[in-house]
């Protein structure tokens, strides 16, 4: 567990033998073990836990700015940070509050290995290096209804590919890939503004978008080694991944500028 203070009002969650630890001033390593497919492994610092989403503590105008590098320039599974609404309540599988399902809203930098495709649109990055937004209608009424049309038709290929274009109607997205080794550091800003999203990465621009999440968000930083697919083919594939050596991140100087 961290001996110093985290910003934000940032707590970690772990699966058994992932790990969250101070690793020098203002900085964190998360890490999680080597292991087989089919257990789920996460270590991660949000600001959310136990909170109902209309609490999530952040709305626009909001900066992140920070420092982070990887353990290797590849690792299986995604890991990131930003803001999101954690959609699926993926934070009940270490013990988080349930919540229902909701339409995603994110600004974060993520990183997914090849074994993800999560872009909506067959022009958009789908994995890889990437600054990435959503925006989607607030309410559990709309998850609710975009569901309640779509689950018949995800029995098939032809069905699964109508379901995801009728999906990219209703949620907009936009993402930009970065060329970079995330194994060394560098340095991320995100502005999240109510009508526009900017990405820095190195002091450069990356992302203008004016695809900006709706609110209230919270703050996290992860790695797993889950992945998720939604192709254009209607192929769909949600799993955990065998990693074999542990893998981590470091972030250092988190701020809000």
């Amino acid at each position: 567990m961290p001996s110093q203070e985290l910003p934000f009002g940032l707590q970690p969650q772990t699966t058994p033998g992932a790990q969250v630890e101070a690793a020098g001033r203002h900085a964190w390593r998360l890490s999680i073990p080597a292991g087989p497919g089919g257990r789920y492994r996460l270590a991660q610092l949000d600001n959310y836990k136990a909170r109902r989403r209309a609490a999530f503590p952040h709305r626009a105008p909001f900066s992140l700015a920070l420092e982070a590098r990887a353990s290797a320039p590849y690792l299986r599974g995604t890991w990131g940070f930003g803001v999101w609404n954690d959609p699926f309540s993926m934070g009940a599988l270490t013990g988080d509050l349930l919540r229902f399902p909701a339409l995603p809203n994110t600004a974060w930098f993520f990183f997914a290995s090849p074994e993800n495709y999560l872009a909506l649109r067959d022009d958009l990055p789908a994995s890889g290096t990437m600054a990435a937004t959503f925006h989607s209608p607030r309410g559990l009424w709309r998850a609710l209804a975009l569901g309640a049309i779509a689950l018949p038709l995800m029995a098939l290929p032809p069905g699964r590919r109508m379901a995801r274009r009728l999906a990219a109607r209703v949620v907009q997205q936009d993402t930009a890939p970065l060329d970079i080794d995330p194994s060394a550091w560098h340095s991320y800003r995100l502005e999240w503004q109510a009508g526009q999203v900017r990405f820095e990465v190195d002091g450069d621009p990356l992302l203008c978008t004016a695809v900006s999440p709706c609110g209230p968000l919270g703050l996290v930083v992860w790695i797993d080694n889950q992945y998720a697919a939604f192709r254009p083919d209607g192929g769909l594939g949600y799993g955990t991944l065998e990693t074999r050596q542990p893998a981590w991140i470091e972030v250092r100087n988190l701020r809000s500028e």
